[in-house]
């Protein structure tokens, strides 16, 4: 049954608080009442050992089953090793001695005001430290913290282990078979240490746990050979050297082996007051399924946090969550290494978190569930684009089963060179709400507060490997936690509370993406940058949506990168298709096409980015530049490239429509009037020429050059949008024809209209349809760029002149009409670039420059 803690408000004042945006906060109602202990007074306090009797106000020394105290006035060497307790309380001080190797067993330990300390940052800890949480006495609950844990309410907690060199990479490709390993940076590591291979395949469960049973310089020898190839090269100038991890620390804090079919571990928890300083720590068999609040370590609700810290530190085989982060700030979260975890692992919680720093970090294996079951998540794959995973009874949020390595609720926080190596589900989730959520849904300034709107402070240097995705810019949690695929889009402001204020740039710099078995980056906002990507191996390099078209100069700008199709990392090939291919396969069908770049909704440039590899062949289709298969939503001819290179690469796939590929698939079809605006003839060898989808509107063989194996065509003069009547009728995600269709009709080639198309200057169009108004629209050309419709029918115009013949409205350098016989002839035409006209695309309001509206006559019948 789930167990989750009780939250209800109340304002707790910190004396740092959260900053101008938040000085009121909520927690545990429980909390409200409490009185806060003391601090301890033992820092001068003289000291005394454990294994003294006078150290006891009893005169003994604790035994077995012992629930033990040391009082305020208390400074408590432990030099021995006691028999397990009841439980430990310390209000006074209590440290370990640095003589011998020590074990400490017991049910719970609260530190209320007081301190626990083995080692310090000056002097660490260099014997072996254990600390085991037992949980004999089921189902307490010690001041609202729960139970099994180390609990700190106002007091402080000291640990520091001697090992600082957390993980490093492969110097080469571990072989399959091999039982010797070669690493970048084996400085302090020793025999007998247990380290961890990160998968370098699409599939994150080829991480391996192995005992390092000798060491020469940087070269290992393992107790057993390894199951899988690990990857060690720089391939194609991507880095997709594999990961070890140092799981082996000095200071040890687990569950007792009983967690391990529970899942109930041990925890970690911080409260108001307290402080967390914690450096080469082992925590092991940590985390408690299904309980809100009781994750491996913990801050919660502490406000100002500057200067505390995990660090140098491991997190491994834990059940639910790694680090979390929760209404606090500025802490430091550094050259950290988790594997097998459950749910989000380095986790903000409820996007108030600002100013925290997460430098170096390295997560493997990061799980939705802790007993093997397969993740339900929420994605745009035909499979999983239900909900019905969010609504499961075995996760603890609804995202959960959706798990990503990094949660990041609050883009005002720093992450630099982390690598998110092998989630079964997301590696980096910028997951932003629009208001704080959980505790902190309707305390007083909430409202002040706008994650999507708040600038990104740091994200560079980050890699994400062996993922479903790598990086989610999208999809940020409602009140209750659910998310969609869509409309969670991020917007910077220098005042993120006045959408008025000057639109800032958010940046992505140095991101670098591999064998993701989806996307490398898929994102949602406006004014993106992404400069520096190194992205191979994936299903799809790069997508992005619009968070508001038109409100920034553009929706994303990718520059200065670097796209692998595929790399020298064959991976290691399981299924029969892929050991006839010769390489593992980002999809389970052999076929599926894999892509660079997708454009979508609106406004994107690419500039001087290199693309290597997208070659098609028997197996699959491939194609640097394409689009989201097979998608609704809104194509630009301002999207634009310059400065692009090819290798080896067919440089534009624009395919037909297979609905098995389908990621967006409804009504409106954009995809059927791809473009793009090659600046400099980097693409087509034309300069200044558009790349359009050969769909016989947009192309003619008049102007352009046919690519028959791109799907498209290069195309010479202006390119711009046509929108007819109100885009809104034709319906995002309905499939199948539209009731009274528009087709268009140009050269003998006809056209389905669904809702936009692309359309050259000087086209002339007819338009059959039995629709009796229709409202006719360009957008994106430039002035003096115009139209001719031949509309059956049609006889009036509601606006611009009548021309004297069809001659006299060719000639026209104005929007005009002409009636003949049987049809309304309109030419439309820019006479101001500026888009003042009617709103012809909803999503941020774009606007025509040209529109004009015509109408068939009313036919009156008499009734008999």
């Amino acid at each position: 049954m789930r167990m989750r803690a009780r939250l209800l408000p109340f304002a707790l004042l910190l004396a740092a608080g959260l900053g101008a945006r938040a000085n009121a906060q909520e927690a545990h109602a429980d909390h409200a009442n409490m009185a806060m202990p003391a601090a301890a007074a033992a820092s001068g306090v003289k000291q005394s050992r454990w294994s003294d009797p006078a150290s006891w106000p009893s005169g003994k020394v604790p035994g077995a089953g012992d629930a033990v105290t040391i009082g305020r006035d208390r400074n408590i060497v432990l030099d021995v090793s006691p028999p397990a307790l009841r439980s430990l309380t310390i209000n006074g001080r209590l440290s370990f001695s640095n003589e011998r190797d020590l074990d400490l067993t017991s049910e719970w330990i609260l530190v209320g005001g007081g301190e626990l300390d083995i080692g310090s940052a000056a002097r660490p800890y260099t014997r072996k430290a254990t600390i085991t949480l037992t949980d004999t006495v089921p189902n307490e609950d010690i001041n609202t913290m729960g139970d099994r844990g180390i609990m700190m309410l106002a007091g402080t907690l000291n640990l520091h282990g001697d090992r600082s060199n957390s993980w490093t990479k492969l110097a080469k490709t571990a072989k399959a078979g091999s039982a010797k390993i070669e690493v970048l940076n084996a400085a302090g590591w020793r025999k007998g240490d247990q380290i961890v291979l990160a998968s370098t395949d699409f599939d994150p469960h080829q991480a391996e746990e192995r005992t390092v049973t000798a060491i020469s310089g940087n070269a290992l020898t393992l107790d057993k050979p390894l199951k899988y190839m690990h990857f060690g090269e720089v391939t194609y100038g991507v880095d997709e050297r594999g990961e070890v991890g140092l799981l082996t620390r000095n200071i040890k804090i687990q569950a007792s082996a009983d967690a391990e079919k529970s899942y109930f571990g041990g925890h970690i928890m911080a409260m108001a007051g307290s402080k967390m300083y914690v450096s080469g720590v082992e925590l092991n068999r940590m985390g408690q399924n299904m309980h809100l609040a009781r994750y491996p370590i913990h801050w919660h609700i502490g406000g100002e946090g500057q200067g505390q810290y995990i660090r140098n530190s491991s997190i491994h085989d834990t059940y639910s969550r790694c680090v979390t982060v929760h209404g606090t700030n500025n802490l430091r979260v550094e050259n950290n290494v988790t594997f097998n975890t459950v749910g989000h692992c380095y986790f903000l919680e409820d996007a108030v978190e600002t100013g925290n720093q997460f430098i170096r970090n390295l997560g493997i294996l990061t799980k939705c569930h802790p007993d093997g079951k397969p993740c339900v998540p929420t994605n745009l794959t035909l499979a999983h684009q239900s909900t019905v995973g969010q609504k499961a009874k075995d996760i603890l949020i609804p995202s959960d089963n959706t798990a990503s390595t990094f949660w990041i609720t609050n883009p005002d926080n720093n992450y630099r060179d982390n690598v998110a190596a092998g989630s079964e589900a997301i590696g980096f989730w910028i997951a932003l709400p629009q208001h704080p959520t959980g505790a902190f849904l309707d305390s007083p300034n909430s409202k002040a507060i706008w994650p999507r709107r708040t600038p990104v402070r740091e994200f560079k240097g980050n890699t994400a490997h062996s993922n479903f995705d790598g990086l989610m810019f999208d999809r940020g949690p409602a009140p209750d936690g659910t998310f969609t695929v869509g409309g969670a889009g991020h917007i910077a402001y220098a005042d993120p509370g006045d959408p008025k204020s000057k639109l800032l740039v958010s940046t992505i710099d140095t991101y670098t993406g591999y064998k993701n078995r989806n996307g490398a980056i898929w994102g949602r906002g406006e004014a993106h940058l992404f400069k520096n990507l190194a992205l191979a191996d994936n299903a799809i390099g790069f997508t992005h949506a619009a968070g508001g078209a038109g409100l920034a100069p553009y929706t994303t700008q990718v520059v200065d990168s670097l796209f692998v199709g595929e790399s020298g990392n064959i991976g290691n090939p399981t299924t029969k298709a892929e050991i006839a291919y010769g390489r593992s396969l980002p999809h389970q069908d052999a076929d599926f096409p894999i892509r660079g770049y997708e454009y979508y909704d609106y406004r994107h440039e690419i500039v001087n980015t290199t693309f290597v590899n997208y070659q098609p062949n028997a197996t699959r289709e491939a194609g640097a530049i394409s689009y989201l298969l097979f998608t609704s939503f809104g194509m630009s001819t301002e999207n634009s490239v310059k400065g692009l290179k090819f290798v080896n690469s067919k440089p534009v796939d624009f395919p037909g429509i297979q609905r098995r590929w389908a990621s967006d698939f409804g009504g409106r079809a954009a995809y059927r009037s791809a473009a793009f605006h090659d600046l400099d003839g980097s693409v087509g060898g034309v300069s200044g020429a558009y790349i359009v989808i050969d769909n016989g509107i947009a192309s003619d063989e008049k102007s352009c050059e046919i690519k028959a194996s791109w799907g498209a065509a290069i195309c010479k003069g202006d390119m711009g949008r046509l929108s007819i009547g109100n885009t809104r009728e034709f319906p995002e995600f309905a499939v199948g024809s539209a009731t009274d269709p528009v087709v268009l009709q140009r050269d003998g080639k006809r056209y389905e209209y669904n809702g936009e198309t692309t359309i050259p200057n000087g086209a002339e169009i007819r338009v059959a349809t039995a629709k009796t108004k229709l409202s006719l629209n360009l957008r994106e050309m430039d002035k003096g760029s115009w139209v001719i419709f031949e509309l059956p029918g049609f006889t009036n115009a509601a606006a611009g002149e009548a021309a004297s013949s069809l001659a006299a409205l060719r000639e026209s350098g104005k929007t005009v009409f002409f009636k003949d016989k049987d049809s309304l002839w309109v030419k439309l035409v820019v006479e101001d670039p500026a888009p003042s006209g009617p709103v012809v695309v909803q999503v941020g309001n774009l606007r025509a420059q040209a529109s004009l509206e015509v109408s068939k006559a009313v036919q009156l019948s008499l009734a008999k």
